[in-house]
């Protein structure tokens, strides 16, 4: 037999031991609605692109049996590969070998990407559906997850890195998810907690299922741990890529432009969407879409803090990275739950070069006991930090109420935000218009014949003075009042001036984020 032959007949030989028992653990994979490691892999590389590495690994452990199965790769696929023409690093876990535990070895090999990663700066995808540490091997599984959580974390801001979970990830195997830039989960089918079902109910007597406990529908909605809730696995994929599609290979080179014809830009549409009453809510989503490229927004943490909205869009074919107030939820009011994930959103598009758009319409931070107590001011501040130390071009546009402290958080001028456009709408002023003229006129009204209508006399009088841009944008503090319809042309004009900005913040070690 020839030696071209012999080497096909064993690679043929390995590759069936490869899939971790053969085909009956894949169908069962199959019918809990699951992909395998390959078939995720084949639906997220480009075809043909796909270049394996490690694919003859095997565990070291000759405990409690292992010493007799060993399957080649031992758990996980890794390599690279084209995404939409881009080189991309991917691991993908395979639970049919050992539940996809993870061993010395099935870290090494996720190591070995993210080093490769880091060195050539491409992004690092990785596709979760892990048991967990593998138990046989005691603290060197331990060992290995620390080695991942160490790149992770040396890549931070360096490489984009997704993680997509797609079955369970559990205990320690959720820290390297949770410091990558974003998460997401599929329906149904995928889990991540710290302690399961079974030690919650030992050690605090609750009930739960691990879909109540950790599923996509409580981490999206509920913890704000994933950022995507993805219906089914295909779904999941298709958003890695689209995702991919708005933010660089790394840290040094800018957010992707794409080719654009310019013409007619007045949306007229966008002078009918804030309502004549200040208390009427409308959605900042029309906003958007009235702005960006072919109205195509790519929301960010959708079910989260719905008082703000985050995402990405092209304007002119150019990726930019979108925080809006949404009046249509809670007024639109900063909290706790809205400052950090504006904040998480913002740093990740100033790691990565993607130009920032601000849309303002909030009446303050909300008020009560909850939020103090469990730290609005620390929480708020990290927004108002994310603002003030990014610097990637700017852009805020008022489209009505800019209250209080929250009106400097929101990209004010003052924080170093380059252009600042408002609408004729936009009231800006330290509060609104009838608390602040029962504090300023108090005396005046309580003294009054008739209060009621002193009172009323005096919001007026307050309104015509401060609630209106006009104050502002003669300091200078506003660039330009300009009519909503006119809003993408100057978006359009502002974002081309600033593409080659160069900004540069104090030497420093790092700054210390408030995170208390």
């Amino acid at each position: 037999m020839k030696k071209n032959e012999k080497f096909k007949l064993l690679e043929e030989k390995h590759t069936e031991a490869e899939l971790g028992g053969g085909q009956k653990r894949i169908e069962s994979q199959h019918k809990k609605g699951k992909l395998t490691a390959r078939e995720r892999i084949e639906l997220l590389i480009d075809p043909g692109t796909f270049e394996e590495i490690g694919k003859f690994i095997k565990h070291r452990c000759t405990d409690f049996g292992l010493e007799n199965e060993a399957y080649l790769g031992d758990g996980v696929v890794t390599g690279y590969g084209k995404v939409n023409g881009r080189l991309t690093y991917v691991f993908s876990q395979d639970f049919t070998v050992f539940g996809g535990s993870l061993s010395e070895a099935h870290a090494e090999k996720v190591c070995k990407i993210m080093d490769l990663a880091m060195k050539n700066g491409a992004p690092v995808i990785g596709l979760n559906d892990s048991g967990g540490a593998r138990i046989q091997e005691g603290v060197a599984s331990l060992g290995g997850y620390a080695d991942i959580f160490y790149r992770n974390t040396l890549a931070s801001g360096v490489v984009p890195q997704i993680s997509a979970i797609m079955g369970p990830c559990a205990g320690g195997a959720v820290y390297s998810p949770a410091i990558t830039d974003f998460i997401m989960m599929v329906e149904h089918t995928s889990y991540m907690f710290v302690t399961g079902p079974n030690v919650v109910k030992t050690v605090t007597h609750e009930e739960v299922t691990s879909e109540e406990l950790g599923g996509a529908s409580a981490h999206s909605v509920k913890s704000g741990v994933t950022h995507f809730s993805c219906e089914n696995e295909v779904v999941c994929i298709q958003n890695i890529k689209k995702l991919l599609s708005y933010i660089p290979q790394n840290c040094e080179e800018d957010a992707p432009v794409y080719p654009y014809e310019a013409g007619d830009e007045k949306r007229l549409k966008l002078n009918d969407i804030v309502p004549e009453n200040p208390n009427q809510p409308y959605d900042m989503r029309d906003v958007v879409e009235g702005i960006v490229d072919d109205g195509d927004f790519f929301e960010v943490h959708k079910n989260y803090a719905e008082n703000i909205i985050v995402g990405f869009a092209k304007i002119g074919g150019r990726s930019i990275g979108i925080v809006g107030n949404q009046p249509a939820v809670l007024a639109g009011v900063l909290d706790i739950n809205s400052s950090n994930k504006a904040a998480r959103f913002v740093r990740f598009c100033d790691a990565f070069n993607v130009p920032i758009l601000v849309l303002v319409d909030v009446p303050g931070f909300l008020p009560g006991t909850d939020q103090e107590w469990h730290g609005i001011i620390t929480n708020g501040a990290k927004l108002l930090y994310a603002f003030c130390e990014a610097t990637v071009p700017r852009v805020t546009v008022i489209t009505r109420k800019a209250y209080g402290g929250a009106y400097d958080v929101m990209n004010s001028k003052h924080i170093g935000a380059d252009m600042n456009y408002a609408w004729p709408s936009a009231e800006i002023a330290v509060m609104g218009a009838k608390g602040a003229a029962e504090i300023i006129f108090k005396k005046e009204i309580k003294s009054a014949a008739d209060p009621e209508a002193k009172l009323q006399e005096k919001v007026d009088e307050y309104t015509d003075t401060f609630a209106n841009p006009y104050r502002a944008a003669n300091r200078g503090y506003i660039d330009e009042v300009i009519k909503p319809e006119d809003t993408r042309s100057k978006l359009l004009s502002a974002f081309e001036m600033l593409e080659n900005k160069v900004d540069k913040l104090p030497k420093k070690k790092h700054g210390n984020l408030p995170l208390g």
